[in-house]
């Protein structure tokens, strides 16, 4: 088993950057400080929470804000990657009454972490303030500051606060969208269609409407609507499979479909094939899925659509041959009963089977 992530604060780390930051202060206590991080609660702390525990023994132990800042900004180039998102997090909790001195440090800060959960407080202490500044910030010349512009402002953030008002109204957001749709790095644009993809959860209608303009337009345009509209095509939603060609699968059919076995136990394998037919004469652009229907607690079906295909498919028939894994993760645990396996095509649910998942 992977070790947990919070375990990369060990005292190792601690041990490096209290000397780094001595390097830029030289009156930073490194014994006190230490002993306040590693406290009786320490243990117990999550990963957000051992990060929060960091700022905030951080702030003990440097000088006002102001002077803060000058030495975390002074040692950020030796402090790079995820285990440093405190120093973002220290203008979060320490700097909303600071804004141009934390608008800086969140520049700069970003290019050696990412200040995409810090900036969040900053648009809802004021939105147009802050939404102006980013619009800014995807102008710039650094590609991680550009990202900022676009995932900081991200409605449904994952490990973010909602930011309520973006999710009712996302005007705001789409001049800085539209000024990065064709940015250079891949890291970019692939933030841009996380914020779609956040935004067609919804506003839908925008999100379709901006395909449409987008499409065609360049490569970089192309590949971000395709990926922007992944929970509208998931969901099977007629007029988005449309955009990208999947009309409906007439004269095409699922037939076979076969599981391994009809009853698992969690940890094991569920193996399971069929076969599709384009019965027609010409080649049909297909988008062929897979779904698993769940059970939950309450013992009601709650699917989730895995992607197996997206391609033209000459006539003929094609034996498909796949597996899903059933073990418990962070993100879904499972239940004793029933569950359902269906085949999708262009968002039509041709074939479905079930089977029986024992937990013990």
């Amino acid at each position: 088993m992977a070790e947990a992530l919070k375990n990369m604060y060990n005292r190792a780390f601690f041990e490096e950057f209290s000397a780094t930051v001595k390097s830029a202060y030289h009156e930073f206590d490194k014994e006190k400080f230490l002993g306040q991080i590693f406290n009786k609660q320490w243990g117990e702390m999550e990963l957000k929470q051992r990060m929060r525990h960091i700022t905030t023994v951080l702030g003990d132990h440097l000088p006002p804000y102001e002077g803060a800042i000058e030495i975390l900004v002074e040692i950020a180039p030796n402090c790079s990657g995820f285990p440093y998102l405190f120093f973002p997090d220290y203008v979060e909790v320490f700097g909303l009454e600071h804004w141009d001195t934390s608008v800086m440090a969140l520049e700069e800060f970003t290019k050696y972490s990412s200040a995409e959960f810090a900036v969040r407080p900053f648009i809802i202490k004021d939105q147009e303030k802050m939404m102006g500044q980013m619009k800014q910030w995807s102008e710039h010349e650094n590609h991680h500051v550009r990202r900022l512009a676009s995932e900081g402002c991200r409605p449904r953030l994952p490990w973010g606060m909602v930011l309520r008002p973006l999710k009712q109204d996302p005007t705001s957001i789409f001049p800085i969208l539209e000024q990065l749709k064709q940015d250079p790095s891949e890291y970019v644009r692939k933030s841009v269609s996380n914020n779609l993809n956040d935004i067609s959860k919804d506003h839908p209608e925008k999100v379709k409407q901006i395909t449409r303009d987008w499409m065609g337009v360049h490569p970089h345009t192309d590949w971000i609507v395709k990926h922007a509209c992944r929970t509208l095509l998931k969901a099977g939603d007629v007029e988005t499979l449309e955009l990208f060609g999947y009309t409906a699968p007439t004269n095409v059919s699922v037939n076979d479909l076969t599981l391994s076995t009809d009853q698992i136990t969690l940890g094991e394998r569920l193996l399971f094939s069929f076969v599709l037919k384009n019965e027609s004469q010409e080649s049909k652009k297909l988008r062929v899925e897979y779904a698993v229907d769940y059970r939950k607690a309450n013992g009601k079906l709650s699917r989730k659509i895995f992607q197996l295909s997206s391609k033209s498919y000459p006539a003929g028939a094609y034996t498909i041959n796949r597996h899903q894994d059933f073990k418990n993760l962070t993100t879904r645990k499972h239940y004793d009963g029933i569950h359902g396996l269906s085949i999708l095509v262009n968002g039509e649910e041709l074939a479905r089977t079930e089977f029986y998942l024992k937990i013990s």
